[in-house]
């Protein structure tokens, strides 16, 4: 960031056009990660893979709710994206193992970040949504 934008947010760095293009919006890496993160069960995958590599299956039990398609579909679309690494282990039956890539890790701290904020605004999110209800 240059000397003249010191202390302005990345995201108010640049002005956006008026009105925003949709094709520009959809093409938006950041907008195209938030839709990836924002589903239901990818941010979890992350944190979970975090930790240490999981096996398939240990993964499926430790996510109450999730079905086996929804788990495949997601832990696929991760890996495509680069996030998350799927090794099969030469064993009878074949093992399969998930682990976070390297840029994979790299997202844990600003998805940190952003679970720090969460945390540390929820009473004042929930009071707000409590005023605007009493409106």
């Amino acid at each position: 960031m240059s000397g003249t934008h010191t202390g302005v947010p990345s995201v108010l760095a640049h002005e956006l056009p008026r009105p925003v293009p949709i094709d520009e919006l959809e093409a938006c890496p950041v907008g195209e990660l938030f839709r990836r993160l924002g589903d239901k069960w990818s941010m979890l995958l992350l944190i979970l893979l975090g930790g240490r590599p999981h096996r398939y299956n240990e993964l499926h039990r430790a996510i109450e709710g999730i079905s086996q398609r929804m788990l495949t579909r997601t832990l696929r679309a991760l890996e495509t994206d680069g996030l998350v690494r799927r090794e099969v282990h030469p064993t009878v039956p074949p093992g399969v193992e998930y682990s976070l890539t390297p840029l994979g890790r790299t997202l844990l701290e600003p998805v940190s970040a952003l679970a720090d904020w969460a945390v540390r605004h929820e009473a004042d999110i929930r009071e707000a949504r409590f005023r605007h209800a009493g409106v």
